[in-house]
C-alpha cells in the first residue's frame, strides 16, 4: 500500500546549485567594479610599467600590451581550469576569474586595436563577431545560454570563452565611443543610460531574459572601460589624473569589501523531477 501511494505521488522539481552566483543588484555593481579594474589594472600593467606600444611607434622592445596579453591570459587559464574543478560556488574564486578575464581583456583589445593598427571600428567588429559565435557555437551545442544552466564543465567552458570575448569588445567599444566625442565621462554616463534601458526592459517588458542578461554582460565592461579611464587619464586628456596603480587599489578594495557585505549565493539550476 505505501508503495503504491509513492509510486503516484506528485513529481517535484529540485534546483541544483551552480557555480555562478545568483544574478541580483549586487551582482552587477560588484560586476561594474570588477570591469573598471580590469581596466585601470590591465593599464597598470601595459602601459604604466611595460610601456605602451601603438602601430605608429613602431615595435621596437617589448609589445606592452601583448606581454600584458600573456601574464593575464596564463592567469586566466589557471583560474578558469580551478574553477571548473571546483566543486561548487566560491564567490573569491569566480570573481577573481571575472578580474582575470577583464583584465586580460583590456590588453587584448588595446594590441588588436593599437599595436595591429585596427583601429577601434575594427576591432570592435571583429570582437562582436567572436562573442555571437561563441553564444552560436554554445547554443548549437548545448540547447541554452543561460546562466541557470551552467551545471557542467562543457557548460562552464563555453561561459568563460563568451565572457572573455566580452570583456574585450567592451574594452574596444568604449575607447570608440569614448575618443569619438563624448569623452570618458559622456561615454560613461551614455553606456549607464544604455544599461537603465535593459533594466526598464527586463521589469516591465517579455523580452527574452537570456538576451538582456547577455547584453548587460557586455554593456557593464564599456561602462567600466569609460569610467577607469576618466579615474586614471590625465586632466589634458579629460581625466581626473588618479594614478592607474591607486586606481586599481582603490577598486580591489572596494570589491573585497562588497563581496564581504553583500550576500554571495550560488544561482540554481532547475534539476530534473524528483519523485517525493
Amino acid at each position: 500500500m505505501t508503495d503504491r501511494v509513492n509510486d503516484r505521488a506528485p513529481a517535484r522539481v529540485h534546483d541544483v546549485p551552480t557555480k555562478v552566483p545568483e544574478v541580483t543588484l549586487g551582482f552587477w555593481i560588484i560586476k561594474i567594479l570588477a570591469t573598471t579594474l580590469g581596466e585601470t589594472g590591465g593599464d597598470t600593467v601595459s602601459m604604466t610599467w611595460l610601456g605602451e606600444t601603438t602601430a605608429e611607434a613602431g615595435q621596437a622592445g617589448l609589445n606592452g600590451y601583448l606581454v600584458g596579453t600573456a601574464i593575464f591570459g596564463v592567469l586566466l587559464i589557471g583560474l578558469v581550469w580551478l574553477q571548473i574543478r571546483a566543486r561548487r560556488f566560491n564567490p573569491w574564486l569566480y570573481w577573481g576569474t571575472i578580474i582575470a578575464s577583464t583584465t586580460a581583456g583590456t590588453t587584448l583589445a588595446d594590441f588588436a586595436t593599437r599595436s595591429l593598427g585596427i583601429g577601434y571600428v575594427g576591432g570592435s567588429l571583429l570582437l562582436l563577431a567572436c562573442v555571437l559565435g561563441a553564444l552560436f557555437a554554445w547554443r548549437r551545442t548545448l540547447g541554452s545560454v543561460s546562466v541557470t544552466s551552467i551545471v557542467g564543465p562543457r557548460e562552464e567552458m563555453f561561459y568563460w570563452v563568451t565572457i572573455t570575448f566580452s570583456q574585450t569588445l567592451g574594452t574596444a567599444l568604449g575607447d570608440w565611443v569614448a575618443d569619438a566625442g563624448p569623452g570618458y565621462l559622456g561615454g560613461a554616463l551614455l553606456f549607464g543610460a544604455a544599461l537603465a534601458v535593459l533594466a526598464a526592459l527586463n521589469a516591465w517588458t517579455r523580452v527574452s531574459k537570456v538576451v538582456l542578461f547577455w547584453a548587460a554582460f557586455i554593456l557593464t565592461r564599456p561602462l567600466g572601460a569609460t569610467v577607469g579611464d576618466f579615474f586614471d587619464k590625465p586632466l589634458d586628456h579629460g581625466g581626473l589624473g588618479v594614478s592607474r596603480p591607486l586606481a586599481s587599489l582603490i577598486l580591489a578594495a572596494a570589491i573585497v569589501a562588497l563581496i564581504l557585505i553583500l550576500p554571495q549565493r550560488s544561482g540554481r539550476h532547475p534539476g530534473a523531477p524528483e519523485r517525493a
